[in-house]
């Protein structure tokens, strides 16, 4: 490349001092970012990737870091070289968000609850570039309509709260777009964001590059998006730079072993293919593995009917109810022993409250679900106390799910103690088994939560819920918050405790990919009601209802000769799950397209 780089990182190295002394974060990292080109930065959480951008903004040091050597040159507007590390406070604050725009993973905190929309776009535009009052709103509307956000003349007098999580991060783009950046930072932008949401929010910054030639840090650990971003790619492991290259190289000639490691252990859409079973995934280093179809029973261990759950709105002065959110309409399916039902859509369709639903952990309108032949609907505190002996359920955050005071070995063993199921000895016997089961080293037992890392705690989580032998697992989002090497490891292990013990799941997930991995049958959510509903192969392979189609369409494929186009994408706003009290739905009718697929012909919405 002739032109000259905008960033040069050379040879940085960031500490962080904590009480048992130094800590590195980023041990020698270099690598340059040209103008017009997006650098995706890849690695695992605790890989020093967020250091790095951190330190190009200098506000590394307001967590704790300090920069202990190397450069950071960045070209400045008026066409001085410049070298960040060294620079005052006072020097940065004209820079930041001046000349390095930054978009963080979780709009709420980069925007200000107690200002307008508005007055946090024109801010930095009267600041950095001297505009006046209404100079500012022009250019504000213009961003808006940029980013595309629908009817912008009213957000600019919207708080945050009042937008959707999709709708915040399109603001923050902007405002790290308006004084024109020359370059542009983005920390996990999309990580927090549905699929649809996110395909149309990658393909918008990468349009928005090619307009502006902006330079792009961007920084992800999801290698789809990698693949769908990246010009080139740099990955980092402990601190330093293992590999980088252009992102066609990267993904089909991988050269270190932690590239092929984190590449093979991504599931990508379509790998099922032909296939009529789950079965684990192949990973790099793991000796002896069995990679086996699960083909599970015909026997039936759940039926819902016609389950409906709605949330209360209450308002006015004496809290009445005025209207009800309707979280599931009128849903009904089946789940065979030994096999995975995963119910899939995005944030606010009602896949959670569902899985909550069965347990009674949320109380239905109505509707009716029988486990194993027991009406749990009917059940009194007693019997459903019985018959969650039956059920468990793993959460996406296992650190929340566990109690920060208790040894994991009492973790684990606290349901049996509590069902009287076993005690002494052979409740020690039984524990450590469980540990062996879900792969974790008996010594583990006499840890605590905050010793282990987020894929372990997840893993006790499991033992715990294996503990009661339960003929049934709701794992609601039970690997979404893990890093790709790790959740890769936590799926194969569901697997094979499906295959060895006969357990069931209702597997509740937003990722396609991971799905189409686990999955026996699939039903698809929209607004509380399955819009579609098969096995896995039929649904993924030939989608019939229009959501689904979008929702296909939308994932992002680890393959970068596969991207997707902004013209490819155009998605509905979903509606507003809340209706007036009376307002009663039609039932959910059902056509078979084929044998055991069916696709929802009342009206979705969609």
């Amino acid at each position: 490349m002739l032109d000259h780089a905008i960033a040069q990182i050379k040879g940085l190295r960031v500490e962080f001092q904590t009480k048992d002394g130094p800590v590195v974060g980023v041990e020698d990292v270099s690598f340059d970012i040209h103008p017009g080109e997006t650098v995706c930065v890849v690695g695992e959480s605790g890989s020093g990737k967020s250091v790095s951008s951190l330190s190009l903004m200098r506000l590394v040091e307001f967590g704790g870091g300090a920069i202990a050597g190397g450069q950071l040159m960045f070209d400045r507007r008026d066409g001085s070289e410049f070298d960040l590390a060294t620079a005052g406070q006072e020097v940065m604050r004209g820079i930041r968000g001046n000349e390095i725009g930054m978009i963080f993973q979780e709009p709420m905190t980069a925007l200000n609850p107690v200002f307008t929309v508005g007055r946090q776009l024109t801010e930095g535009l009267r600041l950095h570039k001297g505009l006046t009052q209404r100079e500012a709103e022009a250019r504000a509307l213009e961003l808006l309509r940029q980013v595309r956000i629908p009817e912008p003349e009213r957000r600019l007098q919207q708080y945050p709260h009042e937008l959707s999580g999709g709708m915040r991060q399109r603001v923050v783009i902007a405002m790290a777009l308006a004084c024109e950046p020359r370059l542009l930072i983005a920390d996990e932008p999309t990580t927090a964001l549905d699929v649809t949401i996110q395909a149309e929010i990658l393909a918008l910054m990468d349009r928005l590059k090619r307009e502006t030639g902006t330079a792009v840090m961007f920084i992800t650990h999801d290698m789809a998006v990698v693949a769908q971003m990246a010009d080139r790619v740099v990955v980092m492991y402990r601190g330093n730079k293992v590999e980088e290259g252009p992102v066609e190289e990267i993904f089909e000639n991988p050269k270190h072993d932690y590239t092929k490691a984190l590449l093979a252990a991504v599931p990508k859409l379509g790998e099922m293919r032909g296939k009529a079973c789950p079965e684990p995934m192949k990973l790099l280093g793991v000796e002896g593995q069995k990679i086996e179809p699960i083909p599970g029973t015909d026997e039936v261990l759940l039926t819902v009917k016609n389950l409906t759950t709605r949330f209360p709105v209450k308002g006015g002065f004496f809290r009445r109810t005025v209207a009800n959110v309707h979280a599931v309409e009128d849903v009904s399916f089946t789940l065979n022993k030994g096999r995975t039902l995963s119910l899939v859509g995005e944030s606010g369709c009602g896949k959670s409250t569902a899985g909550r639903s069965i347990l009674r952990l949320v109380e239905p309108q109505s509707g009716q679900i029988d486990i194993d032949g027991t009406d749990v609907m009917k059940l009194d505190t007693g019997g459903l106390r019985r018959a969650r002996l039956d059920m468990q359920m793993i959460f996406q955050d296992p650190f929340a799910s566990l109690n920060p005071q208790m040894q994991l070995m009492d973790q684990v063993s606290e349901p049996m103690r509590n069902y009287n199921i076993a005690s002494g000895s052979e409740l020690q016997d039984r524990v450590a088994s469980l540990f062996d089961r879900v792969h974790l080293p008996r010594s583990f037992m006499r840890r605590y939560p905050h010793e282990m890392s987020g894929g372990q705690r997840q893993r006790i989580a499991i033992a715990r819920a294996l503990a009661l032998n339960p003929k049934l697992i709701i794992a609601d989002e039970a690997v979404s918050a893990l890093d790709v090497s790790v959740q890769a490891q936590v799926l194969n292990l569901m697997m094979e405790l499906q295959a060895d013990l006969g357990l069931s799941y209702l597997f509740i997930s937003h990722d396609m990919a991971v799905v189409e991995r686990v999955s026996h049958d699939v039903g698809v959510m929209y607004l509380g009601r399955i819009v579609e509903m098969g096995p896995r192969a039929r649904v993924f392979e030939n989608p019939q209802h229009a959501y689904t189609q979008a929702l296909m369409k939308a994932v992002p494929i680890a393959d970068p000769r596969k991207r997707k186009a902004e013209k490819d994408l155009n998605f509905k706003p979903i509606p507003s799950p809340i209706h007036p009290i009376g307002y009663e739905p039609a039932p959910s009718e059902y056509d078979e397209v084929e044998p055991g697929h069916f696709v929802l012909t009342t009206d979705s919405g969609y």
